[in-house]
């Protein structure tokens, strides 16, 4: 558990369905959880000791439910679901749509990245300057880029779709960082970073 940003709070998991490390967050103001497993280093009684008890859950995409459940059950958080993937969740787990456009707790404006599923969605936060990614940008080996081309259905279309939502974000929002769920937070460099990424027309994120 580290303090990324003043007030964002990182750590990392193995997830126990697909058995590799992924990122998570807490926003201190507000009591936001991004994409949450339980971190290893704390547990939930960390969060005990907050100034702000854990009062919202967001996903990032219908995907990144995670361990949220446990957050759900501890702290009675409501867990916020890009509407596009609410066909995802059943009665057993109650979750709020949202959609682009919306703010969200934690003063986390949505706005859509598509291309490599319908719910994949960023997460803007003017006060931190920062731009939470779901699964269509990754921090790997070699920096930002794209997942493998395996694990899209169409690469060359998927990967397109994804340059086209960069350049967008790029163009409307004014940040610094780039924060990921899968791989560590680019601080102060992110921005550029993507830039460099959209100029090459875009790479996996483990090439070497």
């Amino acid at each position: 558990m580290r303090e990324a940003l003043p007030g964002v709070f990182h750590w990392v998991a193995q997830h126990p369905a697909i058995g590799i490390e992924v990122s998570s967050y807490w926003l201190e103001d507000g009591g936001v959880l991004i994409d949450p497993l339980v971190p290893p280093d704390g547990g939930l009684e960390w969060f005990t000791q907050r100034p702000a008890a854990p009062a919202a859950v967001v996903l990032s995409n219908r995907l990144h439910y995670r361990e949220s459940n446990r957050f759900v059950e501890r702290f009675g958080c409501e867990v916020y679901v890009p509407r596009s993937g609410l066909h995802n969740f059943s009665g057993r787990q109650p979750v709020l749509a949202y959609d682009p456009g919306d703010v969200l707790p934690g003063g986390l404006v949505v706005h859509e990245v598509d291309a490599i599923c319908p719910d994949d969605m960023a997460l803007y936060r003017e006060a931190s300057r920062a731009v939470w990614f779901a699964d269509g940008l990754v921090h790997g080996s070699a920096g930002l880029g794209f997942v493998t081309d395996s694990l899209m259905d169409a690469p060359e279309q998927t990967k397109q779709g994804l340059l086209d939502s960069f350049r967008r974000i790029l163009d409307r929002l004014d940040f610094d960082h780039v924060l990921t769920a899968h791989g560590d937070p680019v601080v102060d460099e992110g921005r550029r970073q993507l830039e460099a990424l959209v100029q090459i027309a875009g790479r996996t994120a483990w090439e070497t």
